[in-house]
Formats: structure tokens, C-alpha cells, sequence
């Protein structure tokens, strides 16, 4: 999922050791995210769910598309917000949402 998640953020690989990987920009100016591998796979709704935003949605989860997210639905308008629903390449789901103002 490494790959994945660091082109969906525009991060790289920055540590690993075992089943973690560090993603991040590599100078600690942001935020890193840690994924640590189970050997499970999902079997019901995500522990955890990400909103990426971005100011061109189609695009953004076209660009997804091409790093191995599937789509699921979308777009979907409520409350004066869009998103698209896609999954991560082991099925996890995660929105691209219209930015806010």
C-alpha cells in the first residue's frame, strides 16, 4: 500500500522497518503517515477513512485511478459538498471532497 498512499499524497517512502513504512516529504516539515501491514485482510467497514481534498474532484480521482484505486460512487452532492467514493488497491475506502471555502 506504500506505493499507493505516497503517490496518492504526494509523499515518498522515508523509513521502514518490519511490517511499518513511513511516508512522508523526508525533511519533517509535515505530517508523515505510518501503514503498518496486517496479514488479515479487510473483512467489514474501514478502521479508519480519509477525505483527500481537491479543488477539481474528477480529476483528482482519475488521478487515483491510475495509482490502483477503484471507483465506487460519486459524485455525490449533500449539504453543498461533493465527493466521489473510491477504494484503496486492498479495498479500503477513502472520498476525494470538493475543498472547502
Amino acid at each position: 500500500m506504500a506505493p499507493f498512499w505516497a503517490g496518492a499524497l504526494g509523499y515518498k517512502e522515508v523509513a521502514a522497518a518490519g511490517q511499518y513504512v513511513v511516508l512522508g516529504t523526508g525533511d519533517r516539515t509535515q505530517h508523515e503517515m505510518i501503514l503498518q501491514g496486517v496479514a488479515e485482510p479487510k473483512a467489514a467497514k474501514n478502521r479508519m477513512h480519509l477525505d483527500l481534498h481537491a479543488a477539481d474532484i474528477e480529476a483528482e480521482a482519475e488521478r487515483l485511478i491510475g495509482l490502483g484505486a477503484t471507483r465506487l460512487e460519486g459524485p455525490i452532492n449533500e449539504w453543498g459538498e461533493s465527493w466521489i467514493v473510491l477504494a484503496d488497491p486492498e479495498g479500503n475506502e477513502l472520498c476525494v471532497c470538493t475543498m472547502r471555502h
